[in-house]
């Protein structure tokens, strides 16, 4: 996976948009203004995701290239290098489980408004 095909995936989840809050460097992508990835463009080998706590700590046990959350709540972010050895259907799966959490956690009026679009 490379820094496009990343973006267009994130994008393509059901109300998700892209800003850079913190600077140029830093590609942000939320729904309904709630944070779900973000990666650096400077080094776009990485990205953080949101993760249940208990997956979390299994994923980082069995990947190295799962670390607790760079800059983020180390419970329930993970910085993931992809440098080829995860595969693309993990990378997805990440994105989609930090998308999920965030979406649920979003007020029902919200999730509705999303569903319009």
């Amino acid at each position: 996976m490379n820094i496009e095909t990343l973006r267009t995936y994130c994008l393509n989840k059901l109300g998700a948009t892209e800003s850079f809050p913190f600077g140029n460097d830093t590609l942000v992508f939320k729904v309904a203004n709630k944070v779900f990835l973000l990666t650096s463009l400077e080094n776009p080998n990485s990205f953080n995701a949101k993760c249940n706590p208990e997956k979390a700590v299994l994923l980082r046990e069995k990947y190295p290239e799962i670390v607790p959350g760079y800059h983020m709540n180390k419970k329930h972010w993970n910085t993931v290098y992809y440098d080829g050895s995860l595969s693309e259907k993990l990378l997805k799966e990440l994105v989609d489980d930090s998308y999920q959490l965030v979406y649920e956690g979003l007020p029902k009026s919200l999730k509705q408004e999303i569903e319009n679009l």
